[in-house]
């Protein structure tokens, strides 16, 4: 399964790193990206623009059809807003929000999405 992503901070690079699967990040200046493989994407939260990067990545191409769930990354401290990126992805492309971490994660994070990667019955 491929993890898909991007970073303006490097927290979620770091997060994903720690995953060792195949990655892409994307570049956020040029997201119109075709995939034609398997992928979840890991998104940190973000201002809801950032959403509209999602968006033109994930209307790319045939970028719907691979596209099998979603996690996110933030600061509990946004109450409400916590992930609201990825849920907001999760609820737009009807598919299954599989994770939520703070900051860059820790090992617990790592496993957790692993298994849910795993579940999902792709690799």
């Amino acid at each position: 399964m491929k993890i898909i992503y991007f970073t303006l901070t490097g927290q979620t690079r770091k997060f994903v790193d720690k995953l060792n699967m195949d990655v892409l990040e994307l570049n956020p200046a040029d997201p119109f990206v075709s995939v034609s493989e398997p992928f979840i994407i890991v998104t940190p939260t973000y201002d809801k623009e950032m959403t509209d990067l999602w968006d033109d990545f994930l209307e790319t191409g045939n970028n719907q059809d691979f596209f099998k769930g979603v996690a996110g990354g933030g600061n509990l401290n946004f109450g409400k807003l916590f992930v609201f990126t990825a849920k907001d992805l999760a609820n737009d492309y009807h598919v299954p929000l599989l994770h939520e971490f703070e900051f860059q994660g820790n090992d617990n994070d790592v496993l957790k999405l692993k298994k849910a990667v795993d579940d999902l019955g792709f690799n």
